[in-house]
């Protein structure tokens, strides 16, 4: 599949059918940084990054046992303070993900340390990343969900809490992070629940990860000051549909954030 087929996939929200997967994940990659030219090229705008698949628990389930990553967009993210509403119009076989989200207040220097990277960044929120796949089913292979933009469809972050207010180092940071637990509802009722620790042992070390995959990804793009990274799921992704109110509870750091879909 060609990179401008696959932004027409995305555009329309239709599944990708029988196509032949990327080679591998340094060819899949190459495929979605030719979509993210089309994306700039027409005008959108890179906002930061999704890391997927840092909770091992849900490895199994999708057959992916690697962390990926995949571009945020101004068309794909907003922001609130604790209650929002997103439109699943062209998504395709959306699922919710609650997660941590980080802004960067600056690029972390190479080869970073943990404490580096911490003091790179400005604030964490509480986020739900909608995610979605192309290929029917959700039946993938790894390279499918890189070339797939990492199955990003749309990202809402709530109410953003300065780290340095938060915590007084990294290692402060994660272990309340990791300690931190989360109920996911709908509708009132509980159908999941999980904690910081699921995600590579906690948001800032899936964070760090990343940082070092983003340098290592040839023709990838530098980290900048301003970029939104969430940093994956806590509990497992649940299918989402127009008029459903779905609520992360967050224990501190974090606070809760409730999300309508339209």
């Amino acid at each position: 599949m060609t990179p401008q087929q696959i932004l027409a996939h995305a555009d329309s929200g239709e599944p990708w059918g029988e196509v032949q997967p990327p080679a591998d994940a340094a060819a899949a990659y190459q495929q979605a940084l030719a979509v993210r030219a089309l994306r700039v090229a027409r005008g959108e705008q890179a906002r930061g990054y999704k890391i997927g698949f840092t909770n091992r628990a849900i490895w199994p389930v999708y057959q992916v046992f690697a962390p990926i990553w995949g571009t945020v967009w101004d068309t794909t993210l907003s922001f609130c303070e604790g209650r929002g509403g997103v439109s699943l119009a062209r998504t395709c076989q959306p699922r919710l993900e609650p997660e941590v989200a980080f802004g960067l207040a600056a690029e972390p220097p190479a080869q970073c340390s943990l404490q580096q990277l911490f003091e790179s960044v400005e604030w964490m929120a509480p986020a739900f990343e909608i995610v979605q796949s192309h290929r029917p089913g959700w039946k993938f292979t790894a390279p499918d969900t890189m070339a797939d933009g990492g199955l990003h469809a749309r990202l809402l972050v709530g109410r953003k809490v300065p780290v340095h207010q938060a915590a007084r180092d990294a290692q402060d940071l994660e272990r309340q992070l990791a300690g931190a637990a989360i109920s996911l509802e709908k509708a009132g009722q509980v159908l999941d629940q999980g904690k910081g620790a699921n995600v590579l042992d906690g948001p800032l070390h899936a964070l760090l990860h990343f940082v070092g995959e983003l340098r290592q990804c040839p023709g990838a793009p530098r980290l900048a000051a301003g970029d939104v990274i969430t940093t994956g799921t806590w509990t497992d992704a649940w299918p989402v549909a127009p008029g459903e109110a779905w609520t992360a509870r967050f224990e501190a750091p974090l606070t809760p954030l409730e999300i309508r879909f339209t």
